[in-house]
């Protein structure tokens, strides 16, 4: 009995840590999508003041690369260390790679 309820007491810990991780979407919507477009394409008003690069064609940079301009900026793009946990920093890495078509 003693197992059968820890087993599930750990379960119910693994989804619930699972349920408060970084959404990569909702981060993107809440912080790149108004310069790069919720497709990652760049095509918004500010994108195309700022020239931004249209990630569902090209992104020819590596995950370190990518996060490192996302804590730290580059160019015209502000950073975001003080706003994004490492977490959410991964996280939109990875939401980045599902916009290329």
């Amino acid at each position: 009995m003693k197992l059968t309820t820890s087993v599930i007491i750990a379960i119910i810990i693994g989804f619930s840590g699972a349920a408060f991780g970084a959404d990569g979407a909702a981060l993107w919507a809440q912080n790149c999508a108004s310069c790069h477009g919720k497709d990652g394409s760049g095509n918004t008003t500010m994108g195309k003041k700022l020239g931004v690069k249209d990630y569902t064609k090209s992104q020819s940079f590596s995950d370190a690369e990518a996060a490192n301009v996302i804590k730290n900026g580059k160019g015209k793009m502000k950073a975001y260390k003080d706003k994004l946990s490492d977490p959410d920093v991964k996280a939109l890495v990875a939401y980045v790679r599902t916009l290329k078509k």
